[in-house]
């Protein structure tokens, strides 16, 4: 048996290291896909533009005729997006506008959309606020459910792996198979993992979701979206949505989430291993009443993740005795920011249960940042280890 077990792990650490190869030489050709330049003395970095209006005498033609409609900078930063996925993006000024400019642009009365239960808790109120009440019929269920859950006759599975915050994954190349069998489209929201840790595209997924906010843009100062996807008919789609509703990002932060993707890779990578770091440093302490990260061998599904992630994730989750317990440790650790919201070059933390999700109320979601990996287990160690009232 041991041999077996053996044999998968090498299997699942060949796969990982080729799509992670494949992630990075993706990444690697859009870095360098626009150094060329045909013209001497052009500008290297992006331009802003804002520009509500362009020159359009005659009859209308060309890319760009209204402010709602394009900007070159969104489709700039959309091809280099789609570059990284190897399909096409359409950006948005919001993770949770790209989310509802998909379901209004695919759903229609009498639907079934499948959610999580244990995900992202604005993913479950756009719907079930929104659409319910449209005809939609909005079914949720917890993320280890879903692999025994049957998924025909569904229009639309909008799934997240890993869970946010509970870390559970979903095999995604099974979801699409399942999904697929009676006809219905399978996206996932890949904001905890980006195109560097997860390619939900090349693994069956019709469509991939994002907070830009996060991880893509990486410095806690804008707020975006986009969805991703190789099937024409629905980027056609959600780009009407678009253009008709005026759900449409401003030039600057455009300009800003292109810049922070200029070093996505650095900082994943970064972030990644300070995370894996923190949860073995972690591990087995006293103060502790559970440790959840898919790198960790005891992790239920760490299997799948070394088969399907590159990388396991910039985020850990720790339960500790109760509320007190969980507030005393983050306002004792001087390198963890108390917010809401991930995926900046700071580390972070928050207690959930104070959002209503799902959780014991000493759990804590730790996001983890770029500082130094030593200095900052030393930190949380020391938190831990601080006495008590």
């Amino acid at each position: 048996m041991s041999n077996e077990n053996d044999e998968d792990d090498a299997a699942g650490e060949a796969r990982r290291a080729a799509g992670a190869d494949g992630a990075a030489a993706r990444y690697g050709d859009y870095l360098h896909r626009l150094s060329k330049v045909p013209a001497p003395n052009a500008a290297l970095a992006p331009a802003i533009l804002p520009t509500s209006v362009y020159a359009l005498p005659g009859t209308p033609a060309g890319p760009h005729q209204y402010g709602r409609w394009t900007n070159p900078g969104w489709t700039e930063l959309e091809e280099s997006l789609g570059f990284l996925e190897g399909g096409s993006a359409v950006v948005f000024p919001s993770g949770a506008a790209a989310v509802t400019a998909l379901l209004a642009s695919i759903l229609r009365p009498g639907d079934r959309l499948l959610l999580q239960s244990d995900g992202y808790m604005g993913t479950r109120t756009i719907a079930q606020r929104y659409f319910a009440g449209q005809g939609i019929v909005v079914e949720t269920c917890p993320t280890r459910d879903i692999a025994l859950r049957p998924l025909d006759g569904l229009r639309l599975a909008l799934l997240e792996t890993p869970s946010n915050p509970g870390l559970d994954l979903l095999d995604i190349r099974d979801c699409a198979r399942r999904v697929h069998a009676s006809g219905g489209l399978l996206v996932i929201d890949n904001t905890l993992m980006t195109p560097l840790g997860q390619q939900p595209l090349d693994l069956g997924a019709d469509a991939s979701v994002y907070s830009d906010t996060k991880l893509i843009n990486g410095h806690s100062d804008a707020v975006f979206g986009h969805v991703c996807s190789r099937r024409v008919e629905l980027i056609a789609g959600v780009l009407e949505w678009r253009r008709v509703c005026g759900a449409i990002p401003g030039p600057f932060e455009t300009w800003m989430v292109q810049r922070g993707l200029e070093t996505l890779e650095l900082r994943v990578a970064r972030m990644q291993a300070n995370a894996l770091a923190l949860a073995q440093a972690l591990r087995g302490h006293p103060a502790l009443r559970a440790l959840c990260h898919p790198g960790l061998a005891e992790h239920p599904q760490h299997a799948l993740a070394t088969a399907q992630m590159m990388g396991y994730g910039s985020m850990l989750c720790l339960t500790l005795a109760d509320q007190a317990s969980a507030d005393r440790f983050i306002g004792a650790c001087r390198y963890l920011r108390a917010c809401t919201s991930f995926g900046g070059v700071h580390s972070s933390a928050e207690r959930r249960a104070r959002w209503g999700d799902p959780v014991a109320d000493g759990f804590v979601r730790i996001a983890v940042g770029c500082e130094p990996t030593e200095a900052l287990c030393r930190e949380l160690r020391r938190a831990l280890d601080a006495p008590g009232p």
